[in-house]
C-alpha cells in the first residue's frame, strides 16, 4: 500500500525545515525511459521469434504461430490485471517496479535458452538424409514458456500504469498551464513509444539476424535492466497517489446487486428519484430505461437498513448508485462496436506468415548494385511509419485543407474513421492474398516446390503495401475506437476506455489461434498439404489470406449494422447533431420559417 499524498504534498513536502519538490519535469526522463526501454526490449523480441521457434525448438509453422498467439493474448490481457492491482492494492509505483523486475527476469531466461545448449533441443539438420531430430522436452518448453509468461506479466504492469503515473507527476490543478503541460507530456510519451517500436523493429531485429540469438536476446535484457534501475533510482522524486477502489469492483457490484434484487418490482417513473439510490450531488437521480433489469441494483427497498446516517450504502454489494448502474450500461452498449475491431487485430497478428514470406523473397533495397538487405523482421516498421504519417497528415494537412475548402470546421466522424479502418484492413488482406499468389506461382515456376529456404526472384518490397494498409487501418480504427470509448464513457471510466482496445487484441489473438488450428486441421485431411504448411511453397498461404479477407469484409458489414443500431454519439446529442447535420436546421428546411429557433430547440429536445 502506498503512502497517501494530497495535492499539497504532491507539489512540495516539508522536510527538516526545507522544501523539497516532489514530481515535476525532473521525473519524466525516468518514467518515459522505463516505458521506452521496455517497448524496445519486448517488441524487439517478437518479429523474429517464429524463426527462433522453428529453427532452434523445431516447432512447425502452425504450432509456433499458435504459441506466439497465446503469448500475444497474455501480453494484451495482463494490463487489465495490472490496472486492477495498481488501482486497488499496490499503487502505480510498486506495480511498475515489480513489473520491470518481472520483464527483466523473463528476458534473462530467454537469453539463457540461447546461451545454454542443454536447455533446448540439440542442433540437428532435419533435411539431411537419415536424421530424426527430436523435439523439445517438457522441461525445456517449461523454461521457454516461463520466460514468455514473465515478460507478459511485466508488460501488464508497466503499460497501463506508466502513462497515468507520469501524469500524476505533472497534474497540478492550480497551475493555469496544467492542461498544456499534460498535453505536452502525452505527446512526448507517445512519440517516445513510436520511436521505441521503430528501434525494436530495426535495430534489435538487425542484431538478431546478423549477430545471432545470444546477442540478439542479450541486448533487450540489458535494456530492461537499465529501464528498471532508472525507474527505481528516482524513487525519492516521485509523487505517489493513494490507492482507491477499482472501477472493476464497482461494475461487479452492480451485476451482483441486480441479481440479489431481481425479485423487486421497479417503481413508476414519477417515484423514481425517491426510490433509487444516488449520490447527493449526482445529476442522475434515476437510471435510464435501457437495460432496465440492471436498475434493480440501485433500487432502495428499505432505506433504514440499506443506507447509513452518512448517506452511503451499508452493503455496496446489495445497493449501488445510479451512476454505477449507468456506467455498466455504457460499457454494455459499446460491446458490439468494440467487437468489430477484433477482426482487424486478427489480421495484424499474422506477422509470422508475413515474416516467412519476406524471408523467401529478395529483400535488397535495389536489385541493381545494392547489397544491403532489409531484415525480414523489420518490415513491420512500414506499419508504424504509415500510422504515424497518417496521424500527422490528418491533423496538420487534411483537416486544415478540408476546412478551408468547405469554409467551416471539418473532421471525419469517429464512426466513419472506424469504418474506413476496417475496410482498409479488408484491403490489406486481399492484397496480401494476391501478392502471395504471385510469389508462390513464381517459386513453383523456378523449381522451389520442395525448397522452403530458397530465395524467390521477386522483390520483398511487394509486401510494403499490405503493411502500409495495416498501419492506416490501425490509425483509423484503433485510435478511433479509443477516442470513441473515451467520449462515450463517463470520466470515471477512463481507465476502462484505455484498456478495451488492448482487451480486443487479447481476444483477437485467441480467436486467431482458433482460426489457424481449424484451417490447419481441415485442410490437411486425406494426406493433403495444409494451407499453412511448414513449407511455404507447398502450402497455400494465399488461400488462408483470402479466408481472412472474406471474414474482414463480413466484419465491415457487421460494423455498419452495429454503427447504425448504436444511434447518435454523446457529442452529437450534446451538440444537437445527428449524422453531422443540426436537427434544428433540418426542421427549418422541412417546416420552413414558421417556427422560431427557440421553438425548434424545444422540438429537438422532445425528440
Amino acid at each position: 500500500m502506498e503512502n497517501p499524498t494530497n495535492e499539497t504534498e504532491a507539489k512540495q513536502i516539508q522536510l527538516n525545515g526545507e522544501k523539497k519538490p516532489k514530481g515535476g519535469i525532473i521525473t519524466m526522463p525516468f518514467i518515459i525511459a522505463n516505458e521506452a526501454f521496455e517497448k524496445v526490449a519486448s517488441y524487439g523480441l517478437l518479429p523474429n521469434m517464429i524463426m527462433y521457434l522453428i529453427r532452434d525448438y523445431r516447432f512447425g509453422v502452425a504450432k509456433g504461430t499458435n504459441v506466439l498467439f497465446m503469448w500475444s493474448a497474455a501480453t494484451n490481457f495482463t494490463p487489465l490485471l495490472g490496472a486492477f492491482l495498481s488501482d486497488s492494492y499496490l499503487g502505480r509505483f510498486l506495480t511498475i517496479a515489480i513489473a520491470s523486475l518481472s520483464s527483466f527476469l523473463g528476458m534473462v531466461l530467454l537469453w539463457l535458452t540461447a546461451m545454454l545448449p542443454q536447455v533446448k533441443p540439440s542442433p540437428c539438420d532435419p533435411t539431411a538424409a537419415g536424421n530424426h531430430c527430436g523435439s523439445a522436452t517438457a522441461s525445456q518448453l517449461a523454461l521457454l514458456y516461463s520466460a514468455f509468461a514473465l515478460i507478459s506479466i511485466g508488460s501488464g504492469g508497466i503499460r497501463p500504469c506508466s502513462l497515468a503515473f507520469g501524469a500524476d507527476q505533472l497534474d497540478n490543478k492550480e497551475n493555469p498551464k496544467n492542461e498544456r503541460v499534460l498535453e505536452s507530456f502525452f505527446g512526448w510519451y507517445y512519440a517516445s513509444s513510436a520511436v521505441a517500436v521503430l528501434i525494436a523493429f530495426t535495430g534489435i531485429v538487425y542484431i538478431q539476424e546478423h549477430l545471432g540469438w545470444r546477442i540478439g536476446f542479450g541486448v533487450p535484457a540489458v535494456l530492461m535492466l537499465i529501464a528498471a534501475l532508472l525507474f527505481v533510482l528516482a524513487f525519492p522524486l516521485y509523487v505517489r497517489r493513494n490507492v482507491t477502489k477499482s472501477l472493476f469492483t464497482g461494475l461487479a457490484q452492480v451485476v451482483v446487486a441486480a441479481y440479489v434484487n431481481r425479485k423487486l418490482s421497479l417503481p413508476n417513473q414519477r417515484d423514481s428519484s425517491i426510490t433509487y439510490y444516488h449520490i447527493k450531488d449526482s445529476d442522475l437521480k434515476a437510471p435510464s430505461h435501457k437495460l432496465r433489469f440492471l436498475n434493480k441494483a440501485c433500487l432502495i427497498s428499505n432505506r433504514e437498513e440499506e443506507i447509513g446516517s452518512d448517506g452511503f450504502a451499508l452493503k455496496p454489494w446489495r445497493l449501488c448508485t445510479t451512476d454505477k448502474v449507468e456506467e455498466l450500461k455504457a460499457l454494455i452498449k459499446v460491446i458490439p462496436i468494440w467487437s468489430t475491431g477484433i477482426m482487424m487485430s486478427i489480421n495484424t497478428s499474422q506477422s509470422s506468415f508475413q515474416l516467412l514470406q519476406a524471408t523467401s523473397m529478395d529483400r535488397r533495397l535495389s536489385r541493381h548494385g545494392s547489397s544491403f538487405q532489409v531484415p525480414a523482421g523489420s518490415f513491420g516498421m512500414f506499419t508504424i511509419i504509415a500510422l504515424a504519417m497518417w496521424v500527422v497528415l490528418y491533423d496538420r494537412a487534411v483537416i486544415p485543407l478540408a476546412s478551408k475548402i468547405r469554409g467551416r470546421t471539418f473532421r471525419l466522424s469517429v464512426k466513419l474513421r472506424m469504418g474506413l479502418g476496417l475496410f482498409m484492413s479488408f484491403l490489406a488482406m486481399a492484397i496480401s492474398a494476391m501478392v502471395e499468389t504471385f510469389r508462390r506461382k513464381k517459386a513453383l515456376s523456378q523449381g522451389y516446390a520442395n525448397n522452403a529456404n530458397a530465395i524467390v526472384d521477386i522483390s520483398a518490397m511487394w509486401l510494403v503495401p499490405q503493411y502500409v494498409l495495416h498501419g492506416l487501418a490501425e490509425a483509423l480504427t484503433a485510435i478511433g475506437q479509443t477516442e470513441f470509448f473515451y467520449t462515450e464513457f463517463p470520466k470515471s471510466m477512463s481507465s476502462i476506455a484505455a484498456s478495451l482496445f488492448g482487451l480486443g487484441m487479447a481476444v483477437a489473438s485467441l480467436l486467431a489461434s482458433v482460426v489457424l488450428n481449424a484451417v490447419n486441421e481441415l485442410t490437411s485431411r486425406n494426406g493433403e498439404d495444409s494451407w499453412v504448411s511448414d513449407n511455404i511453397n507447398k502450402g497455400h498461404y494465399n488461400y488462408y489470406y483470402w479466408l481472412l479477407a472474406i471474414m474482414s469484409f463480413i466484419n465491415v458489414i457487421y460494423y455498419v449494422i452495429c454503427s447504425w443500431s448504436y444511434g447518435p454519439l454523446v457529442d452529437q446529442v450534446r451538440n444537437g447533431r445527428v449524422n453531422g447535420v443540426r436537427e434544428e436546421e433540418e426542421l427549418l428546411d422541412i417546416v420552413g420559417k414558421g417556427f422560431k429557433k427557440e421553438d425548434l430547440r424545444d422540438i429537438v429536445k422532445t425528440n
